[in-house]
């Protein structure tokens, strides 16, 4: 009996993973929808099916608290929900000084970012592999490629997943999988007030999370790699490369330092 196939998307509730559910949704894709908001969950799913001629499944987790993520892939393999295309795109940030900020919330950053992501595309890899196809979309930021102080944790958990997807598509295109590293700029999401970024005057404006989804299932398309939206984050990433990474770090901080914060020499 043929299995149907399923899109997992890792926090689908809002902003970027939202759109990553509706666009797929667009395209036939079955979807497992997972965040911490069941209801947000449950009335989307509802939309979809409605919409669409669809499954959608919810499965409402909370992948910062340790062994979620294992807990997630054993409730799929309950359910029989065969997994042939992996986003993960849960994450947070949190802006202030490293030592003033609360432990347990840049911990559970840590968990979320780095450990669940990892976890996740441990434990579905395998059945891609033997089926000798399937595909993977880790969604990064531009900030990972430079030390970013005032962020510094979110950066470097962004440097990890930037880092260790690039070198996963390498280990698992021979094998017919494909990998998007998706490194957006500053998006319109709920990301910055739920951090306390503060608004962010980018030139060009802020991206739409519709544009930051459209390249990546256009890069998907044609057979993954790194996808960085928009020729400004382009320029700036390249033109970093010419810069002494001090230098680039010392800029960084400049752009992300807090108000209330002095200058430091």
């Amino acid at each position: 009996m043929a299995v149907d196939s399923y899109a997992l998307i890792t926090g689908a509730s809002s902003g970027i993973g939202e759109c990553f559910a509706r666009a797929l949704a667009r395209l036939g894709h079955n979807l497992v929808l997972t965040a911490r908001s069941e209801g947000k969950l449950l009335q989307m799913a509802a939309d979809l099916v409605r919409e669409r001629s669809i499954k959608v499944e919810v499965i409402a987790t909370d992948l910062s608290v340790r062994d979620a993520a294992p807990q997630l892939a054993a409730i799929l393999k309950e359910r029989y929900l065969s997994i042939s295309l992996l986003v993960n795109n849960a994450g947070f940030g949190a802006r202030g000084e490293f030592w003033k900020l609360p432990l347990d919330r840049q911990m559970a950053m840590v968990r979320l970012n780095i450990n669940a992501l990892a976890e996740l595309t441990y434990l579905l890899l395998p059945a891609m592999v033997e089926n000798g196809e399937g595909a993977i979309i880790n969604v990064s930021s531009t900030v990972s490629f430079q030390p970013t102080a005032y962020t510094t944790v979110y950066a470097a958990t962004k440097a990890f997943v930037t880092s260790f997807s690039m070198g996963l598509a390498e280990e698992v295109r021979q094998h017919g999988i494909r990998v998007v590293t998706l490194c957006p700029g500053s998006t319109r999401t709920n990301f910055f007030e739920a951090g306390n970024y503060g608004v962010r005057n980018m030139p060009g404006g802020m991206q739409e999370p519709e544009e930051v989804v459209e390249e990546a299932l256009r890069a998907l398309d044609r057979g993954g790699g790194l996808v960085i939206p928009r020729f400004l984050n382009k320029s700036l990433i390249f033109l970093q490369r010419f810069g002494p990474r001090e230098t680039v770090a010392r800029c960084a901080a400049i752009i992300f330092r807090p108000r209330d914060i002095g200058n430091s020499r």
